[in-house]
This record gives C-alpha cells, sequence and structure tokens, in this order.
C-alpha cells in the first residue's frame, strides 16, 4: 500500500514528519502519530482544522460545509485536515504552536565523521547519524548541542535529505563557543541535534527563483541545489553569493558542480571588500540581474546576516520590486535561534 510523507509546520518553526496511508486523512494520521492537530468536529462542519497546503496533490472530497471551507479558500491553498487525502507527500502548515498539538521537537545522536576548514572563515562539519537519516525539508536548520558547555548553535543543513551523513557550513569565530570545540574536535565524538526547524525552506518550483547568499547562509542554498539536481529540475535558477573578504568565498567548487549538473543554473560571487581583487566588488543588490527577476514572476529565498536580509527588502521597496514571494532567514555568528519568514 502507498505511503506519503507529510511535513507539519507549526507556527513555531517545529517541523513534525509523519507517513499518511494511500486513502487516509491527515488528521487520522496525525492522531495514530500523537499530534493532536486543531479539530472539534471531524466532519468538515466546523473548520477548526483548517490548514494551509504548501505543496503537494490532495483530494478534500466533497463532504464538507461551505462554512467550513469555502471554495475560494480551498482554491488559495487552504485545505480541512479531517477531510485532506494525500495522492503525494506535501507540506502542510499548522496555524498553532507544536505545544498545543501536543508534539514537540525531535532529538537525534551523531557522531563526527569529518571537520574540514575552510581558511579563516568557516569549517565544514560532517556527521553520521546514528539511526536512519533524518526527515527535513531543503534550507531547513537543527540546533547542534556543543558537547561540555549545556549551550546549542543553529546551522542549516548543507547536505540534502534523504542520507545519513549530514554537513554544515559553520563560521569560523574567534572564541566562539562552536568554532572552539570543533578545534578540537575528532571523528567519532557525538552530539546531540535538535530538528528539523524553520520556516524557512523550498517549495514547491513553480516560477524562476533567485537565490542569494550571505557569507556561510550559503549552507541552506547547497542543500536546495542538490535536491534540484536529483529532480532534474529545468526551471531557472540564480544564486549571488556575497562575501566579506575573498578568504570568505568558500565551497565554490560545490557550487560549480552543482552548475554542471542544472541546466538552467548559473551564479555570481560578490565581495564587499574594495581592497578585493575580485571582478565584482559591492554587494549582492547589485548583482541582482534584471533577467532573474523575471519582471517580478520570481521566488527570491534569501539567507545572511541582519544587515544583508535589511539591505535587501530595502532595496526591494525602493525600485519597486514586488516578487511573487520571498523567503529570508537572519542569522548572527552567535546566535542560538534564526528568524524566518
Amino acid at each position: 500500500m502507498a505511503s506519503y510523507s507529510i511535513a507539519l509546520n507549526f507556527e513555531d518553526g517545529v517541523t513534525r514528519f509523519i507517513e499518511c496511508k494511500d486513502s487516509e486523512k491527515v488528521l487520522d494520521a496525525a492522531f495514530r502519530n500523537k499530534i493532536n492537530l486543531p479539530m472539534d468536529c471531524s466532519d468538515g462542519v466546523c473548520g477548526t482544522c483548517k490548514c494551509r497546503a504548501e505543496s503537494g496533490r490532495y483530494d478534500l472530497g466533497d463532504d464538507y460545509i461551505d462554512d467550513a471551507l469555502t471554495v475560494e479558500e480551498a482554491e488559495s491553498g487552504l485545505v480541512l485536515t479531517c477531510q485532506m487525502r494525500p495522492s503525494s507527500d506535501c507540506i502542510i502548515a499548522v496555524p498553532t504552536t507544536s505545544v498545543a498539538c501536543k508534539t514537540g521537537q525531535q532529538t537525534f545522536g551523531a557522531t563526527v565523521a569529518a571537520v574540514v576548514p575552510h581558511n579563516d572563515a568557516a569549517i565544514v562539519l560532517e556527521l553520521d547519524v546514528d539511526a536512519q537519516a533524518p526527515a527535513f525539508l531543503p534550507g531547513q536548520y537543527v540546533n547542534i548541542g556543543v558537547p561540555g558547555c549545556g549551550q546549542q548553535r543553529s546551522y542549516s543543513f548543507s547536505t540534502a535529505p534523504g542520507q545519513r551523513r549530514i554537513g554544515f557550513l559553520i563560521k569560523k569565530i574567534p572564541g566562539g563557543v562552536m568554532s572552539g570545540w570543533l578545534e578540537r574536535a575528532e571523528t567519532g565524538m557525538r552530539l546531540e541535534l535538535t530538528g528539523p526547524l524553520g520556516s524557512f525552506y523550498l517549495r514547491e518550483v513553480e516560477r524562476p527563483l533567485l537565490f542569494l547568499a550571505g557569507g556561510t547562509g550559503l549552507a541552506p542554498f547547497l542543500s536546495m541545489l542538490e535536491v534540484l539536481a536529483r529532480e532534474n529540475s529545468q526551471e531557472r535558477v540564480h544564486l549571488v553569493y556575497g562575501v566579506t573578504r575573498d578568504l570568505d568565498l568558500v565551497l565554490v567548487d560545490a557550487i560549480e558542480a552543482h552548475a554542471k549538473r542544472l541546466a538552467n543554473f548559473t551564479y555570481c560571487t560578490v565581495v564587499a571588500d574594495e581592497a578585493s581583487s575580485h571582478p565584482r566588488k559591492g554587494w549582492v543588490t547589485q548583482y541582482m540581474p534584471v533577467e532573474a527577476l523575471n519582471g517580478g514572476d520570481v521566488d527570491v529565498y534569501l539567507c545572511g546576516p541582519p544587515p544583508m536580509v535589511d539591505a535587501v527588502r530595502k532595496h526591494f521597496d525602493d525600485t519597486g520590486v514586488q516578487p511573487h514571494s520571498f523567503h529570508y532567514e537572519k542569522f548572527t555568528p552567535n546566535a542560538s535561534a534564526k528568524v524566518a519568514a
């Protein structure tokens, strides 16, 4: 019997994955997995279980009343989980917290497989997960516990879902808690991770994509590009990768490898340092091609430090550019959490 993976994204940033059997309703599958999605009637009458389907195919049937879900709401992607029967993997936004649904964050263990420094700018951390490959959406992050200090740090997956070896691109910070630990980390050391988390992830691709990465904000885009390559996506994708110094340009070879696999993927790198000899100096806002913006019919994804995020948002406001959708994630080097929109 067929089954489908359903990602339930709660408004507190927690994501839980459940398996929904063929012809099974999402609400029933959630209850079977001990996740109490909002409901009152379970008969398509009250509308309490209303959520938003962000991707996937499904059938709502006709056994519900218009007061619970109007035609216009259904056409906009709203669903009643008590009536929704998936026919593919789906992503569903749940308008309440995970705690309210009597669920929460998941934790899993992993061991260090490799620690690879890149200049004085960043470190690639590779981990082998103890059990099965963790489920997450490309672009999401986990909290990694730093051994010996009781603190956590948040890092986006740089690898794609579906594999037991996972990777992260971590900014090297002098005196940083995680950076300090990584200097003495050895293969086989254990870590505990919590997640997946975050509302910054690749949605269903229906139009050209513009990726804007700042520094180690490149990580989630590497995950997204790998997924697009595996799916043999033919959509246009352009990445602008901006850094402060020449030494901060890391994993460009990984980007180039994706350019060879994805027929319609292009990218450029930008360095802010005026003393740089890089051919493109300045800010990412100066190097967004008109064709990449596609007259506004584009989905924009941005991950970088707060000043970069704010600058891009201001640039769109000043130039009157209104992307079809704009998803962004802010991070600061010492933060234990991220802010996404």
